[in-house]
């Protein structure tokens, strides 16, 4: 039943937020620091009540270890929210973010020194292909759109090429960070909700230095159209209602996956938040009617198709259903 509930908190809770986050981008492109700085906000208050305690709690692991990985943590979520003010479209920036295991492979070869076997080298081409094909056929779509003048057309194919830089830097580094935090773990135990309380309590200093930014977005939100929030009856404006329920919905994600990582196999874990990507991009798509050709398709299915045989869920799931004993026989 918990792990049922966990699915379910999960897809509610992940698809629902990307529903949310679209509609600020497409009113307000540029609006990803607030954003960030609202998930931040409620992730950290809500850490500082339950898991410090008020404070009282002492961390398992040192502060000053925390110090580095937020570091990293919090630059990732800054410039993952900034790229959707460069021209990304939200399809494409979960498609390119879903190639993470491209960058870890990379960095774990080249840090940890890592071999992987052929197939995983394949699955990972794989991957690397369907991305490819997804970016080339946006940045087409980028260019046509741009129909205007040559000078519009080149400026606009400029800045997506800055947001694919931005999400590719974002996509390493976010895979350095993985690394970091799975050393830390062998050190010191897996503390997840310790991590997750510091990941986003620590960083909110750093948002003095986008405090303009999100000021001239709060005046922006307040000038938006009034929205009277059903049940409660009270009316807001509009954009401070997608913001509360994008803060919302990205806490019932992340508590979803918790409970999931907790209660569930790694396998489950790994299908279940394929899935919930796929069907974020399908809600993305149908319910925005996002530009989606059938080379996106085809590169999206690359994608994920990869990322299933890097995890090897075919052998993993034969394995499940081979009865007991069979494999002894064979030996």
């Amino acid at each position: 039943m918990r792990q049922l509930c966990a699915v379910g908190l999960v897809f509610a809770g992940c698809c629902s937020n990307v529903i949310f986050l679209e509609l600020l981008v497409r009113k307000h492109p540029g609006c990803g620091n607030i954003v960030t700085f609202a998930q931040f906000l409620f992730i950290a208050a809500e850490g500082f009540l339950f898991e410090a305690h008020l404070g009282t709690k002492r961390p398992a692991i040192p502060i000053r270890y925390y110090a580095t990985m937020v570091t990293m943590f919090f630059t990732v979520s800054v410039v993952n929210n900034y790229a959707l003010n460069l021209n990304i479209a939200m399809p494409l920036h979960m498609i390119f973010r879903s190639g993470s295991l491209i960058a870890n492979m990379i960095l774990g070869i080249i840090i940890l020194k890592k071999r992987y076997s052929m197939f995983k080298y394949m699955s990972i081409a794989l991957v690397s292909v369907g991305i490819f094909i997804c970016t080339s056929m946006s940045a087409k779509q980028v260019t046509s759109q741009s129909s205007l003048s040559e000078s519009d057309g080149f400026q606009a194919f400029a800045w997506w090429l800055l947001g694919i830089g931005a999400l590719t830097f974002a996509l390493l580094m976010s895979a350095r960070m993985g690394i970091f935090q799975e050393t830390l773990y062998k050190q010191f135990g897996k503390h997840s909700k310790e991590a997750l309380f510091y990941n986003h309590a620590l960083p909110l200093p750093g948002f003095i230095f986008l405090a303009s930014d999100i000021y001239n977005h709060a005046v922006l939100f307040n000038k938006s159209e009034s929205y009277q929030v059903p049940v409660v009856g009270v009316t807001v404006p509009v954009m401070w209602f997608y913001l509360l329920m994008n803060v919302a919905t990205q806490y019932v994600c992340i508590r979803g996956v918790f409970i999931l990582t907790t209660e569930c196999a790694s396998l489950t874990v790994t299908l279940v938040v394929t899935l919930r990507k796929f069907v974020s991009l399908i809600v993305s798509i149908l319910y925005f009617q996002n530009p989606f050709t059938l080379w996106h398709w085809l590169g999206t299915v690359c994608v994920f198709v990869g990322t299933l045989m890097y995890t090897e869920v075919w052998n993993s799931l034969g394995t499940a259903k081979s009865p007991p004993g069979k494999e002894g026989k064979k030996n």
